[in-house]
């Protein structure tokens, strides 16, 4: 029996337990089929240039379409869309498989598949997002988030070693296809579920002024404003680590890709353990502060890690870089939650998707850009000092955003129902 205090407590909620199983499952095919696209466009082309194009193109939907995946997640039923979605993606890694297998796959198949998967992704994340608060109770939104991204970790670590193993093995081409079959897996738990959506404002505004108030509060919201500026930049200057990993991997650090999938694995145990650190916290006080020393210290790690040229310490180095970027995403995910009304929730975790995914093409193709006359390390180093310089930042401005925190929690500790609980977010 899993108690109140148990850090697993959100998983007393059957549909919550659905949706973690079937998550799991499929993204770790994910990640299979991430490496291994990855690895597919550089065996290709041996470009790191294209590497940050192949980023770009499925991730630049998410920065265009991703506020109208807000208002889709905000006005329909959030159960449905994500039935949508999931069944969108699993038909398109199907096709990747099939064009692979057959040995017919070129360049711009797997950009055309790339931007397509991005435009499925832009209405799936900020509706996931918004449907997790209705998986559980608002008391467990915390732990609920908390064990999503170990979840999403777990699969994180296990994905990227089996992708090396499968596709020096067998190729790229299997990984796609377990991908499109572990999709069955989610779309099943999903199907399963019994759900009681929150009531859904009707159309009475046009999509325009919805994705205008979203907008609007995130910006003005002064909190909010600031966690996804943070957010933003890491996005841009510190997460393209991840897309210039293959280059590191065979040029720096004269590996394969069973190196490739070890490095992947390293920043995932990292950050599986900065999600289970999450899992035993019951409340937010304290988060704000977790937020900038972890942007700091996610910058420190990069530069760190840009320096080394044996495996064994890339990986060693790659475990706190995983850590402290999984505590700054997820500490940022629980405030935004615990301070939005669930009326715009949808909308305020598309802006989230924008800063958080949607900008990472942004990085992506800057890193692919510079590493050419630059170097991958160098490029990485740079991408590690701007995230200390935006840390730092965050935390001068913690004093000033600790009373409208508060308050925007607590009135909405009220509106659930849910006893007033004396809370300061941003600070310890």
């Amino acid at each position: 029996m899993i108690s109140d205090s148990s850090a697993f407590r959100a998983l007393q909620s059957r549909n919550y337990r659905l949706f973690v199983a079937g998550q799991l499952v499929s993204l770790i095919g994910t990640w299979m089929q991430s490496v291994a696209q990855s690895w597919l466009i550089y065996r290709l082309t041996g470009s790191a240039a294209l590497l940050g194009l192949i980023g770009f193109a499925g991730q630049i939907p998410i920065f265009v379409l991703a506020p109208l995946g807000g208002v889709v997640a905000d006005r329909l039923n959030r159960h449905r869309v994500l039935v949508a979605t999931q069944s969108a993606m699993m038909v398109l890694a199907f096709a990747l498989a099939a064009l692979t297998l057959g040995g017919i796959v070129q360049e711009w198949h797997i950009f055309a598949l790339a931007t397509l998967l991005g435009i499925a992704n832009a209405f799936d994340i900020p509706t996931r997002q918004a449907f997790l608060a209705e998986t559980v109770k608002r008391e467990d939104i915390v732990n609920a988030i908390a064990l999503n991204s170990s979840m999403l970790n777990g699969a994180r670590i296990v994905g990227p070693g089996i992708a090396g193993l499968v596709v020096a093995a067998f190729g790229e081409g299997w990984c796609f296809l377990l991908n499109a079959l572990s999709y069955v897996a989610v779309i099943g738990a999903l199907l399963v579920m019994h759900i009681d959506p929150p009531p859904h404002p009707s159309a009475h505004v046009s999509a325009w002024d919805s994705i205008v108030e979203g907008f609007a509060y995130s910006w003005n919201t002064k909190p909010v404003r600031a966690l996804l500026l943070l957010l933003g930049l890491i996005s841009v200057m510190g997460m393209p680590y991840s897309v210039l990993m293959p280059v590191i991997a065979a040029s720096v650090l004269r590996g394969g890709p069973n190196a490739y999938g070890l490095l992947l694995s390293a920043s995932g145990v990292g950050a599986l353990a900065g999600a289970t650190l999450l899992m035993f916290r019951r409340h937010v006080r304290g988060l704000g502060r977790w937020v900038a020393v972890s942007a700091v210290s996610f910058g420190i790690s990069l530069i760190a890690f840009s320096f080394s040229r044996a495996l064994w310490l890339s990986s060693l180095l790659l475990v706190p870089a995983g850590f402290f970027m999984m505590v700054e995403m997820a500490a940022s995910n629980t405030l935004i939650q615990s301070m939005i009304p669930n009326r715009l929730r949808g909308r305020v975790m598309s802006v989230y998707s924008m800063m958080f995914m949607g900008m990472a093409p942004v990085g992506a193709l800057l890193a692919g850009a510079l590493a050419a006359p630059l170097g991958a390390a160098r490029t990485v180093a740079l991408g590690g000092a701007i995230c200390v310089a935006g840390g730092v930042l965050f935390g001068v401005g913690l004093p000033s955003l600790r009373g409208p925190a508060r308050e925007l929690i607590l009135a909405q500790q009220l509106a659930a129902g849910s006893p007033a609980e004396e809370v300061t977010p941003l600070q310890e």
